[in-house]
């Protein structure tokens, strides 16, 4: 039986540090730092001087400004979405008498009043579009397809982060804040419908 003393005396701990800030396997930092060699995502993608520093940073910005950027084009397909379903509450009807016609009934003096002014052969056929619509492939295909491509795009992000460079950091802020100041009030107008 071997004692524990023994077995940590065979083990190589040079690539160690015993307070847990780094380690040889992942080479992560635990604590944020302002090296400007830090890879990203790649170890092919390390700046090598200050202007690849600055290029690297910059890249997140965009990539940032472009996460908002999806979650807006989502907004306005929902918004789409919401409108074609509104569209669909109206059917003409074939054979469905005017407001002319109606006028010598005695029983009914009605037409319905939509956008386009007083329409007399149409008829409602279901209550307003409901919060949940109905699947369809046209809808919900492009939706879980710019989900899918946020989802990575926030992922590459989160790893950028997970480097705790504070460029790095601070960059995917900055994007942040460029990319909901210019696109910020096109994803409110999806919540006044």
């Amino acid at each position: 039986m071997v004692a524990h003393g023994d077995e940590m005396a065979g083990m190589d701990m040079s690539g160690m540090d015993m307070g847990g800030a780094t380690s040889s396997h992942t080479g992560m930092a635990m604590a944020f730092f302002t090296a400007t060699n830090t890879p990203l995502y790649s170890e092919a993608w390390t700046p090598q001087n200050a202007a690849q520093y600055a290029g690297t940073c910059i890249f997140l910005i965009i990539l940032a400004i472009t996460l908002r950027g999806i979650f807006t084009a989502k907004s306005f397909l929902e918004m789409k979405a919401l409108e074609a379903a509104m569209k669909r509450r109206y059917v003409v009807v074939a054979g469905e008498k005017t407001v002319a016609e109606q006028v010598n009934d005695a029983n009914s003096m009605t037409g319905i009043l939509t956008s386009n002014g007083m329409e007399e052969n149409v008829r409602i056929v279901s209550a307003p579009a409901k919060i949940i619509q109905p699947w369809r492939f046209s809808v919900d295909l492009p939706r879980a397809a710019l989900m899918m491509v946020a989802t990575g795009v926030g992922y590459l992000l989160m790893l950028a982060v997970m480097t705790f460079n504070v460029g790095y950091f601070l960059s995917i802020l900055a994007g942040t804040f460029i990319g909901e100041l210019a696109l910020g009030r096109f994803n409110q107008a999806n919540m006044a419908m």
